[in-house]
């Protein structure tokens, strides 16, 4: 199968609602169309997650971030910051829609969010034209997966397809900052 067939067979899988896993830049995610709660509660359940803690969403492109967000409450000045910091291994905390499902942002009133520059993720996110769920794989609390071959023997019964490709061998999962203030959540 070659690499866009794989994406569009990815995309196809996303869109029926089903859970993909996928590379990132130092861990395999989990995924699914963010705006499915079916989904998104299959992939609480199968990563055994708690609700409260809400998800991450990857993009191709702050657009596609943009049903998610208050944009509303981002000044500017805040926005062109957020901006310049991506497409990078940097998730931010941004102010959430209030439109969402509280699945994607848990208690909180905010949502992390990443514009991605993972090929494969980004080519998915063009092809649904929208953002992903994005999740480690693995059950809460266990080490998440570094290679296909891991997701594949800890979780393949439990995911309808997974991306068999590399990471971008990042040694550590992104860093996580609050988008407005700059301050970081997890280095």
């Amino acid at each position: 199968m070659s690499n866009i067939s794989t994406i569009e067979y990815a995309a196809e899988v996303f869109t029926q609602g089903g859970i993909i896993a996928y590379p990132t830049e130092a861990v395999f995610g989990l995924g699914c169309d963010p705006d499915n709660d079916e989904a998104v509660n299959k992939l609480l359940l199968l990563k055994e997650r708690s609700v409260d803690k809400g998800l991450i969403l990857l993009a191709a492109n702050y657009d596609q971030l943009l049903p998610y967000l208050n944009d509303n409450a981002i000044s500017q000045e805040q926005r062109s910051l957020i901006l310049s910091r991506w497409p990078a291994a940097l998730t931010q905390v941004l102010p959430a829609s209030s439109n969402i499902s509280p699945l994607l942002c848990g208690v909180f009133d905010s949502i992390a969010v990443r514009v991605t520059n993972h090929p494969d993720v980004v080519a998915l996110c063009k092809l649904t034209n929208k953002a992903i769920v994005s999740t480690s794989a693995n059950l809460s609390g266990q080490p998440p997966a570094t290679i296909w071959q891991q997701v594949e023997q800890k979780l393949g019964d439990k995911v309808d397809y997974i991306i068999k490709t590399d990471t971008l061998n990042f040694l550590k999962p992104t860093s996580i900052i609050n988008g407005l203030t700059g301050s970081v959540i997890r280095q």
